[in-house]
């Protein structure tokens, strides 16, 4: 069940973008040419077969669509129910083997303190939570972009989007990415291999980033139940020291966005 949760919202999020670079838009999904292709055929098929409602059928679908409508409004202004810790603090360990690139443009920007103050701004229950953006709504970035080292991108990149894997966000061009990055919260989240660079690892303190789905969260206009209704922020990202295999780290500081 939960799998076809994260399916489902995984299907909804293809259909928009999530902006992170100026003016072009930066997500944690995507969606080929060919399966737009095939959603709009499967579309068409299904209004064509549709047969038509009489007057006392649409008052009943519309009352229905009101009543959906209430529900999820309701859903949006409650927290989930989420595990709330006292630590405040994480620690991502950067794999260079995978994805070079990636893990030295995050280390330059956390030596630079640009992620100081910057917040999360997009956490979706049962799939990711989104940050690294200086304004704030996905619309930001850092100065530089860099190559996406992912299989469609040809680089054979083999860290797989599993539960506290670090990826880069990007546009719906390969190139696009800079500062945004989200932190997975599911296994399920592999659909995502081969589009996204995923390039580290929360390996202490995953907690904390669990906590985040504990503040409240409202619609979105894509119609994602991810946007906080108080800051998530970062206080401090620091690189600290290598692992035992001499991967580099960087610890996380957050504020307290409890309240």
């Amino acid at each position: 069940m939960k799998k076809l949760l994260v399916l489902l919202i995984a299907a909804a999020m293809m259909a928009v973008s999530v902006t992170a670079c100026g003016p072009s838009e930066s997500t944690t999904t995507t969606k080929t040419d060919s399966e737009l292709s095939s959603s709009n055929e499967t579309a068409g098929d299904a209004s064509e077969e549709a047969p038509a409602e009489d007057a006392e059928a649409a008052e009943d679908t519309e009352a229905a669509e009101q009543e959906q409508a209430e529900i999820k409004n309701q859903e949006a202004a409650a927290p989930a129910d989420a595990e709330v810790t006292d630590r405040r603090d994480f620690v991502i360990t950067l794999y260079p083997e995978y994805a070079p690139v990636s893990c030295e443009n995050f280390e330059k920007l956390v030596s630079d303190g640009f992620y100081n103050g910057l917040g999360f701004h997009r956490v979706m229950e049962g799939f990711m939570a989104q940050g690294g953006d200086p304004s704030g709504d996905g619309t930001g970035g850092s100065k530089e972009t860099i190559k996406g080292e992912f299989i469609a991108n040809g680089v054979d990149n083999k860290l797989s989007h599993k539960r506290g894997i670090v990826s880069m966000a990007r546009s719906m061009d390969y190139d696009s990415a800079s500062s945004q990055f989200f932190i997975c919260y599911s296994d399920d989240d592999t659909f995502l291999d081969g589009q996204y660079a995923a390039f580290g690892e929360v390996t202490d303190g995953m907690e904390v980033v669990d906590a985040f789905l504990a503040v409240p969260r409202s619609m979105s206009m894509s119609g994602e139940l991810s946007v906080p209704e108080s800051p998530i922020k970062i206080k401090e990202a620091v690189m600290t020291e290598p692992d035992e295999n001499g991967n580099p780290r960087v610890k996380i500081t957050m504020d307290d966005f409890i309240k």
